[in-house]
């Protein structure tokens, strides 16, 4: 199994903070994103970005992961922090590869999450039925609103002459309408082959929403930040707005403020009733550069206007 750098994988420090991890994410995603890059090895190099993200934007993993790669990294099972705890074995192959699509090496490192198995002693205690397996779906946005079936693959526990092994299996799988992220999803009889004549046990999806390059997501309802211009906001504008769906044609009102928020009904992901919304977050952005006549024209709105930006702001800090 090989070790991976999340911090080299996003460039940035191992040190960064969350909003500088946030940044190269979304920087990098933009780059691969399967929507915008067509090239060979993009959607992979996102799924790696993506699974990097995931671990490093979560305080708790991040700081198991730290753990491990300041003391050697994986070096197989048994193997001891200096808190003396022990580290769990990894849900992988026969030759010690692990094989699967998201996050692999975290969800490798830190136990069964995808799709392991604990061992002889809880296969014996459901002996009655087939082993439960539990499963980490990673999805994109755009896979919610999708009716293709989404391949997955897994593994699980089975007797072979007596012994336990584990065996692959594959699925296609229908995403539900109104899934929403941390879900827990159940396929019966999809889970480990019974004994005998027993029945098998149940597979358990737990849905793990892929951080997008442009949205970000409030239950069912998706966040976007638009850039605007200091004169877009003042005298409104047309700008393009992408969507899960396409591009769209936004009207930015007259005197917008920067953090506004304009909601673009049934534009969010799907509910079991419904569909939720789009909220647009107007930010405006200065121009880095400026020349003489723009400069002077800056000059003369600010001799002729009266407004002051921190009016009310003063007034609370009295």
């Amino acid at each position: 199994m090989e070790f991976k750098d999340y911090y080299k994988i996003l460039g940035v420090a191992h040190d960064a903070d969350a909003k500088s991890i946030k940044t190269a994410y979304r920087k990098l995603a933009r780059k691969y994103h399967p929507d915008v890059n067509p090239e060979e090895g993009a959607e992979e190099k996102f799924k790696e970005v993506a699974g990097a993200y995931e671990v490093l934007k979560n305080a708790e993993r991040r700081a198991e992961y730290d753990e491990m790669r300041r003391y050697g990294g994986p070096h197989g099972k048994g193997s001891e922090t200096p808190s003396g705890r022990q580290r769990g074995g990894s849900a992988s192959s026969g030759n010690g590869q692990f094989e699967g699509d998201f996050s692999d090496f975290f969800n490798s490192a830190f136990g069964n999450r995808s799709g392991g198995f604990q061992g002889y002693s809880d296969f014996q205690q459901t002996a009655a039925r087939g082993q439960d397996v539990e499963v980490e779906m990673p999805v994109f946005l755009e896979e919610l609103l999708s009716d293709v079936p989404k391949p997955i693959e897994y593994r699980m526990p089975a007797i072979e002459n007596g012994q336990v092994t584990e065996v692959k299996k594959s699925l296609k799988v229908k995403i539900p309408k109104g899934v929403s992220d941390g879900e827990r999803i159940r396929l019966k009889g999809q889970g480990a082959p019974g004994p005998g004549d027993a029945p098998n046990g149940d597979l358990y999806l737990h849905i793990r929403l892929i951080p997008h390059p442009m949205f970000d997501v409030e239950g069912h309802n998706l966040l976007i930040t638009v850039p605007i211009a200091p004169w877009e906001a003042a005298l409104g504008a047309k700008v393009t707005l992408a969507t899960l769906t396409g591009k769209i044609s936004l009207s930015v009102p007259p005197n917008s403020q920067s953090g506004q928020k304009l909601r673009i009904k049934g534009k969010g992901l799907p509910m079991k009733n419904g569909t939720g919304d789009l909220y647009v977050i107007f930010k405006i952005v200065i121009p880095k550069y400026t020349n003489e006549e723009s400069k002077a024209l800056w000059q003369s709105l600010s001799d002729i206007s009266a407004f002051d930006p921190r009016n009310e702001w003063e007034k609370q800090n009295v």
